[in-house]
């Protein structure tokens, strides 16, 4: 039991940050995600103290989203000496899931799901939020066709410092934006870098990296190298503007409408 009032049922999910429970809520009598946030063990006791603040902090920023493509958060709590974030169970099976068991998809199926991530992650934005952990296994698919983005348990907001005080790079590095892997800060731009990657990787099974390194060969103005092009997405993927660099830190991306451009 954790908080007095959530029973963990069993696991569901296991990561870098913590491990997530199916668990159930007996005052509300509803069922629920909840992940346990687990500081690095090199921290020391004042960097675990600043450690929680700053996910109770994250926590409560990633519970002004409102939107149907996001999973909700509910509750953040204390217990076992490290945060717990509730968030909204959904039924589902994860991209990274379906990718791995499955293989490539096809484009236009992963098109339609990006257009539903990118709402979310719109959605999100708009709130301030950045995800900064967009990737295949937080991406859940539900048997009726919604694409829902989970675990904004590393969310920020726009001015948060991009490393921890223990040097810590937060995120996961194969989906992670050149500036960001460079130790510059997260951006919605960099969110937007994700998700492209996030997709090519579901249409062609595999990230577009060169193999001896977690990140994509880019240039010094972030504008993609060739020789990683697509091989099964033949035709422009409406995702293609979410990885187009003009300048360092720039970022464009359009709905196939063309009615969502920034830069």
């Amino acid at each position: 039991m954790v908080g007095g009032r959530y029973r963990l049922l069993r696991t569901i999910g296991k990561g870098g940050m913590g491990m997530v429970w199916h668990a159930h809520d007996e005052v509300l009598g509803r069922d629920v995600a909840v992940k346990e946030v687990l500081p690095p063990p090199n921290m020391t006791g004042p960097e675990r103290d600043e450690f929680a603040v700053r996910t109770f902090r994250e926590a409560r920023a990633a519970g002004r989203v409102a939107h149907p493509g996001v999973a909700t958060v509910y509750d953040v709590l204390e217990e076992r000496g490290h945060p717990w974030i509730v968030m909204q169970l959904v039924h589902s099976r994860t991209l990274g899931a379906l990718i791995r068991d499955e293989g490539p998809m096809p484009p236009a199926k992963v098109a339609g799901i990006g257009l539903q991530l990118l709402e979310a992650l719109r959605a999100a934005h708009a709130a301030g939020v950045l995800h900064r952990d967009v990737k295949p296994d937080n991406v859940l698919l539900t048997d009726d066709g919604r694409a829902v983005l989970t675990d904004f348990g590393i969310a920020t907001t726009e001015d948060e410092a991009p490393v921890t005080r223990t040097g810590i790079l937060i995120g996961t590095p194969a989906f992670m934006a050149p500036e960001r892997a460079a130790g510059g800060r997260a951006r919605p731009a960099s969110d937007m870098w994700s998700l492209g990657v996030t997709l090519y990787m579901a249409v062609e099974g595999d990230s577009p990296s060169s193999g001896t390194t977690p990140w994509p060969r880019w240039g010094p103005s972030c504008t993609p190298s060739p020789g990683r092009r697509p091989a099964r997405a033949r035709s422009p993927p409406c995702w293609t503007g979410c990885c187009t660099r003009t300048r360092p830190g720039a970022c464009r991306w359009t709905t196939p409408s063309g009615g969502w451009r920034r830069s």
